[in-house]
């Protein structure tokens, strides 16, 4: 194939370029900024889950908040927000702070089977991301991780999407080491293995089995197939997590790869390694990530709790208004691939019928 079947845009970005880049930083305006500690104010006495458009009014983030949506689903896939002082505020009132942002960003989606719509990202401590999350053996007995589990750990994170438009950390405190965010635009990732090897590019863009361990209560499919890549009306896709396609393989009755396929998924990881570029968050940093568009990583990380310096991000999974259309067969995960549609987040278990 040639390079004319390659993706164009703002989205196809190189890690040696954008990490110079300032287009996806984004100060918060002052104005803004007067807002949030207004409707903070008059939320005093309201749980943050109860905090929504109407009750956390920000009249002016409307042009600063399109723009960010713009970044995000038209330009580079990726936007840091800074100016927000967290050294003001207490933790409950962050939570109703950055709650009350999400709802005016976009849409917040559940985060696990237990409806979780934020979740703080630490060190939990050995044994709590496996048993809140999930964790089984590998062939060679040793203990395998859900994906949710490793985030809840100071390991490292391979690169990785998650479930929904766009991903959401507000950084509260950092580790006194590592802790480096790594993050690479899959559209690049997507071109360059098809000029490099288109045969492998097409296995990519063909059925996967995947598992969803960790992530769902049980399920109509435990295990599904889906694409790496998928594009629809010349917009890319690709929802990747190396533990789920791992776990499949794990699973009784479940296609196993071939070692084209196995060679594919480790050309992806490669590409990404050479096209990512880093960034340490500082506490008030926001980032904001399209799924579709950019892989995510994360370097392992050390605490120091007696200096305060113990790694702390709250997260929020956001579906977008302006999000693209995805894929017929991206359903299986999605839900609704319509533009706009809330889609993403993860399915919650039926509640049982009143007696």
């Amino acid at each position: 194939m040639s390079e004319s079947n390659c993706l164009q845009g703002a989205s196809a970005w190189r890690g040696v370029e954008m990490g110079q880049n300032d287009r996806w930083v984004k100060e918060f305006p002052a104005v803004v900024l007067e807002q949030i500690d207004t409707a903070l104010h008059t939320t005093r006495d309201l749980d943050w889950r109860k905090v929504n458009r109407q009750n956390f009014p920000l009249p002016d983030v409307g042009a600063f908040f399109d723009d960010v949506r713009e970044e995000l689903e038209n330009g580079s896939g990726m936007v840091k927000m800074r100016g927000l002082d967290v050294s003001r505020y207490g933790q409950e009132q962050l939570r109703r702070i950055w709650y009350g942002l999400g709802a005016h960003l976009g849409t917040p989606m559940f985060q696990n089977c237990r409806g979780e719509v934020m979740r703080e990202i630490k060190d939990e401590g050995m044994g709590v991301g496996a048993k809140l999350y999930g964790a089984t053996v590998d062939d060679s007995g040793k203990q395998f991780l859900s994906s949710g589990a490793r985030t809840l750990s100071p390991g490292q994170l391979r690169f990785h999407t998650d479930r929904c438009d766009v991903v959401g950390l507000l950084c509260v405190r950092q580790a006194s080491e590592g802790g480096v965010s790594k993050l690479a635009s899959s559209v690049t990732v997507y071109n360059e293995i098809l000029k490099r090897r288109p045969d492998l590019h097409a296995l990519l863009c063909k059925p996967i089995p995947r598992s969803r361990f960790g992530e769902e209560a049980g399920g109509e499919h435990i295990v599904y197939d889906l694409p790496i890549f998928g594009v629809r009306d010349g917009k890319l896709t690709s929802h990747f997590s190396l533990t789920y396609i791992e776990n499949g393989q794990m699973l009784p009755g479940v296609r196993r790869l071939a070692e084209a396929e196995h060679e594919a998924i480790r050309m992806l990881m490669d590409v990404a390694e050479e096209e990512c570029f880093e960034m340490r968050f500082a506490p008030g940093d926001i980032q904001l990530l399209n799924n579709h568009i950019v892989y995510h990583g994360r370097t392992a990380f050390k605490d120091d709790v007696q200096t305060g310096q113990d790694r702390m991000l709250m997260r929020l999974w956001l579906s977008m208004p302006n999000s693209r259309v995805l894929p017929e067969d991206h359903a299986v995960l999605w839900g609704d691939v319509g533009s706009g549609k809330p889609h993403g987040g993860i399915a919650q278990p039926a509640m049982a019928p009143f007696a």
